[in-house]
């Protein structure tokens, strides 16, 4: 009897032994998704750097579609997600009462006009096709953009942040646009496919397109750009130890000088 005592003592000390150190190595796992490029590839920078000062194992989940990141942060399915900018979360979190939050906003990627057969905004023709994204969070941005180039003007004292095509009340070179879904405008410009094809900086950065070289119009850039991207998480959990250690390493000179030694002026890190 004692000695079927000692051995369900030591099966209970070896499950607890067992659980605590799953308990402790869950706590220092850190789950982040994010868009291939840039994101990601700055998360991977930032992964060994985690390790070494604060012992902190970061997975990273690459996805490519804009609608699942923050239904699966709601959800609890990652600490983190690092892809979007800040109107396109604001608007997710409204229409989908996510219980969401930003951490921190981390940079900002230049949205360029790319053209297969248009070197200078000067030669855009009459009635030229511009391909855009279907996302009501980048409509604005781009008649804005589009704005600013002279190409369009939009109604007087409407938030560009919320404007629409029904806001252009002028557009003296008859632009048409066709909407497609973000993911596909790579290829739509691949393909040779619309006159102008607006596309998100990330996504420019995958086709090897480098906004200020090859963008036939270019956003302009300064400290003042709502379209900084973030680091979104759960509603309580932005002052989590994993969630500020990250943050410090995104923000660390280490990944700055990765960022601008890798994208040059294609990805800029915001203060």
């Amino acid at each position: 009897m004692k000695k079927f005592l000692k051995i369900a003592l030591a099966l209970l000390l070896t499950v607890g032994i067992v659980g605590c150190g799953s308990s402790k190595e869950s706590a220092k796992k850190l789950v982040v998704s994010a868009t291939l490029d840039p994101h990601s590839k700055i998360l991977e920078q930032a992964k060994p750097i985690l390790k070494d000062k604060y012992d902190i194992n970061l997975e990273i989940k690459v996805l490519d579609s804009y609608y699942i990141f923050n239904k699966a942060l709601n959800a609890g399915e990652v600490d983190a997600n690092y892809f979007q900018h800040r109107p396109f979360f604001n608007k997710e979190v409204s229409k989908n009462k996510y219980d969401i939050v930003e951490a921190a906003g981390i940079h900002l990627e230049p949205f360029g006009f790319y053209s297969k057969t248009i070197k200078d905004k000067k030669d855009i023709p009459n009635g030229a096709e511009v391909v855009i994204s279907n996302s009501v969070a980048d409509l604005g941005r781009i008649l804005g953009i589009l704005e600013d180039a002279g190409l369009i003007q939009l109604k007087e004292g409407v938030n560009r942040l919320d404007a629409t095509k029904k806001d252009i009340v002028s557009n003296p070179k008859n632009l048409k646009f066709k909407e497609v879904n973000p993911e596909m405008l790579v290829t739509t410009f691949q393909n040779g496919d619309g006159d102008l094809v607006a596309i998100n900086g990330n996504y420019a950065l995958q086709a090897k397109l480098n906004p200020l070289k090859d963008a036939v119009i270019i956003e302009s850039v300064d400290a003042n750009n709502p379209y900084v991207n973030i680091v979104a998480v759960q509603k309580g959990h932005e002052n989590d130890e994993k969630i500020k250690a990250l943050i410090e390493v995104l923000k660390s000179d280490e990944i700055k000088e990765f960022i601008e030694k890798t994208y040059k002026d294609s990805v800029i890190v915001v203060e």
